[in-house]
């Protein structure tokens, strides 16, 4: 089995083209001018990974207007569409069906992450199913896969890689967030920089 190494910071993003839930494709070039979150999820089903993006979806306005997030799923178009279509999402929700860039990006598989995520986060998983209705009623996927969240200036240069340590471990929405609005804070001060200087 192929081993690839994890991206890590400073390390530019290499270009990602896969088909969208919205049946168009999409290519990671078209955003390169704007901050983004690439997150690598789970299978189309996984409670986690649903919670996750409905918490994105829902709070997407907090991030601002030069920031998005791409999200990959480990499943086919078809299943993809099956399970996450009802989530209305504003930014791409893709398939990556043959794992070519889980595998790009050194994404991690562990049974120990699987068990200690269904049982350590029991409530979050408990609220995913029976609250917002996430079952798992079809697994087409890896039990396995650990989430991964990525976060990419402007340059398309990695700042963050967080390799989540169990099945519900995602970058804190915070850090999230604090990233998406640091390039808006850093330009203000800039401005203000230069109307002192007159």
């Amino acid at each position: 089995m192929k081993i690839t190494m994890r991206r890590t910071p400073g390390k530019k993003v290499s270009n990602i083209i896969l088909p969208a839930i919205d049946g168009s494709v999409f290519k990671l070039d078209s955003i390169r001018s704007k901050r983004f979150m690439l997150s690598f999820l789970r299978f189309a089903s996984c409670p986690f990974c649903n919670l996750r993006v409905h918490e994105l979806v829902k709070r997407f306005e907090e991030f601002g207007e030069g920031f998005t997030i791409v999200a990959i799923f480990d499943s086919s178009l078809e299943n993809l569409q099956k399970h996450a279509e009802k989530h209305k999402s504003p930014f791409p929700i893709l398939a990556d069906e043959k794992n070519i860039f889980y595998q790009a990006y050194g994404i991690e598989h562990s049974v120990a992450g699987m068990f200690k995520g269904m049982l350590g986060r029991m409530p979050s998983l408990l609220r995913a199913m029976f609250v917002n209705g996430y079952l798992p009623l079809v697994i087409k996927g890896s039990l396995t896969t650990m989430p991964a969240d990525f976060l990419v200036d402007e340059n398309g240069v990695i700042q963050t890689a967080y390799y989540g340590r169990d099945e519900g471990d995602h970058l804190p929405f915070e850090r999230v967030k604090a990233f998406s609005l640091a390039s808006k804070i850093m330009k203000a001060q800039s401005v203000c920089c230069e109307l002192c200087s007159h």
